[in-house]
């Protein structure tokens, strides 16, 4: 099923598939509803799987493209996708700025997600002073690239900061390619343009997260144990009294080694759940 919803300042477009418990799937950087298809496949057959183009994305287009975005207005956002499609809380799986967006969903609307499966969340004020000046550098390096040298120049400074080399890394068989296309590159624009500016303005702190919270912390098996997002998840695992689970792949395991990836949520929600009853 594709439809939308309106909510202020805009209209936000998103998919349903499959069948199940309800698993909303927040997306990383430039990444719309379309990214997951690899994951969303073998998560279908447990869940049912809800992606959307976040704000400024893609089929998710502001009603003012200059209007500023916040990840808590993301996350109000992806509530008002939820209130569509379910009464009950929801299950989420949130990636990088995905995942910050749910931790804010958590503390802002109580009740909408009954459990969050946070895999390395951007979110610097999670860090010591030290790695939160690193994480903030390697930000601001990024958006230095855009102004200076383009979207093209920014990806690649990404790539980099997140410990992702696109020529050379090891990915499950038969994955969906993802060209970069005129719609993604102003997904890009966008994402650099706006969002990276909502992270290093974003005030969520570790004590803003519930110790109650059904959060489930989560890391790349194979990303850079210094890179600030891996940091983050490991503190947010401390915050909890939890270990972080470690998923197949790095920083963007969901893309690279989907199959595996799906397994991992799949286990790490059923483990949450048992220990619930």
């Amino acid at each position: 099923m594709d439809t939308s919803v309106k909510v202020d300042g805009a209209r936000i477009h998103y998919d349903v598939t499959g069948r199940g418990p309800v698993l909303l799937v927040a997306q990383s950087g430039e990444g719309d509803a379309d990214r997951t298809v690899d994951l969303v496949g073998h998560l279908a057959g447990r869940f049912t799987v809800v992606t959307y183009d976040r704000r400024g994305l893609s089929r998710s287009r502001p009603d003012d493209p200059a209007a500023p975005v916040s990840v808590r207005q993301h996350a109000d956002d992806a509530a008002a996708v939820l209130r569509q499609v379910t009464d009950a809380p929801a299950l989420m799986l949130g990636l990088s700025l995905g995942a910050a967006i749910g931790l804010h969903l958590i503390t802002a609307h109580p009740g909408t997600v009954g459990t969050l499966v946070a895999h390395e969340p951007i979110a610097p004020r999670f860090l010591t002073a030290a790695e939160q000046a690193t994480a903030r550098a390697d930000l601001e390096s990024v958006r230095r690239a855009h102004r200076e040298q383009g979207w093209r120049a920014a990806a690649a400074r990404v790539a980099a900061v997140l410990g992702i080399d696109p020529h050379a890394q090891e990915t499950e068989p038969g994955i969906t390619q993802f060209p970069f296309t005129e719609a993604r590159a102003a997904n890009f624009e966008f994402f650099l343009a706006n969002d990276l500016a909502a992270v290093l303005a974003d005030d969520l702190e570790l004590h803003d997260v519930p110790k109650a919270a059904h959060v489930i912390p989560a890391v790349g098996r194979t990303s850079p144990r210094d890179g600030f997002d891996y940091l983050a998840a490991q503190a947010l695992a401390v915050h909890l009294e939890t270990p972080a689970r470690s998923f197949a792949g790095g920083h963007n395991g969901n893309l690279t080694h989907p199959r595996a990836f799906a397994e991992g949520v799949c286990e790490a929600l059923a483990v949450r759940t048992a220990a619930r009853r």
